[in-house]
């Protein structure tokens, strides 16, 4: 299903993405291809103490959202900035359409669904043209 509005939680194990509009969604997991589910660093380990780009994971939740012109994205930790700056240097028109990026630990999926929801129309509202929306009144 391809919709105007997204909303993408992701970590470093699998992103839930959900499409919607204002009577449906559809949602779909798309769980991350990396080994390395958990990094600890300990002193006297070489290494930059992070785990390698995950393109393959990257690619296909772009895949995923390739069509939507709304995107919010979030996650509880820095997975959604990796996802960010990947974008950013290879989909710039999939960047373009991420509205915003926000901190959230683990809600279930009817929770982003119903948070989305109200962010959009607030988000909506604010980028109504009055003219547009005076005609349609």
């Amino acid at each position: 299903m391809s919709s105007h509005h997204v909303i993408i939680w992701l970590d470093h194990v699998e992103a839930h993405i959900i499409h919607f509009t204002v009577d449906m969604s559809q949602e779909e997991i798309v769980k991350s291809h990396s080994k390395h589910l958990h990094l600890h660093v300990k002193a006297g380990n070489l290494g930059s103490g992070r785990t390698p780009e995950n393109a393959g994971y990257f690619e296909d939740i772009v895949n995923a959202i390739n069509d939507s012109t709304e995107i919010l994205l979030m996650g509880p930790g820095s997975e959604k900035d990796e996802f960010m700056k990947y974008v950013a240097k290879h989909h710039k028109p999939v960047a373009d359409n991420i509205v915003a990026a926000l901190k959230d630990d683990h809600p279930t999926d009817p929770q982003l669904l119903a948070f989305a929801r109200k962010y959009f129309v607030k988000l909506d509202r604010l980028n109504v043209d009055p003219v547009e929306a005076l005609r349609h009144a």
